[in-house]
């Protein structure tokens, strides 16, 4: 069928842009690590700091969470309440996981994105920058994370709902395994 071509087509785009964004933002948690550390020497061997470098650990950490939800969703790595879904076979987890898609992880991320997108285009506009003397000069990049961040997620959700559809409609039997 044409629609399941098209459907299986648009879930492994989505799947595959979460799956290299997710590899590549990854490393930035290597370089989170090197800042911190330099950090914690520069403070309590030398007793001096760096504003700069202050902001720029709580820009990756952002950037990593932000960036990496995506991933984390396509590598089902957030946390559930696995009660009732432990327990059910392919087609329950399947059903769950649309309804959840559909009623909680898009909506959520609709608020988030259409509400952080004027926050980041304002911050943009003005180029917003760190108020310390120091800082990072470039605070709009880090605002402009949040909506692009969920819109990963979203797309992921998108994803899921795609797998959670062709599970039910028993068009894709290789993803029923994947939830068992």
């Amino acid at each position: 069928m044409l629609l399941i071509k098209i459907l299986r087509y648009i879930r492994g785009g989505i799947d595959s842009l979460n799956y290299w964004l997710g590899r590549g933002v990854s490393w930035l948690s290597v370089l989170l690590v090197l800042i911190v550390c330099v950090n914690v020497v520069m403070r309590y061997v030398f007793h001096c700091s760096f504003v700069f470098l202050q902001e720029f650990e709580w820009h990756l950490f952002a950037a990593l969470f932000l960036l990496g939800g995506g991933y984390t969703l396509l590598k089902d790595g957030h946390v559930r309440v696995d009660i009732f879904y432990q327990r059910l076979g392919g087609r329950g987890k399947a059903w769950l996981n649309l309804v959840g898609v559909l009623l909680f992880l898009l909506p959520g991320c609709y608020l988030v994105i259409f509400t952080g997108l004027p926050f980041a285009v304002s911050s943009f506009q003005m180029g917003e920058g760190s108020p310390d003397p120091g800082g990072i000069p470039y605070r709009y990049l880090i605002k402009t994370m949040i909506p692009a961040g969920f819109i990963l997620l979203a797309l992921q959700g998108v994803s899921m709902a795609i797998t959670s559809f062709l599970t039910l409609c028993r068009a894709d039997d290789k993803n029923e395994k994947r939830w068992r």
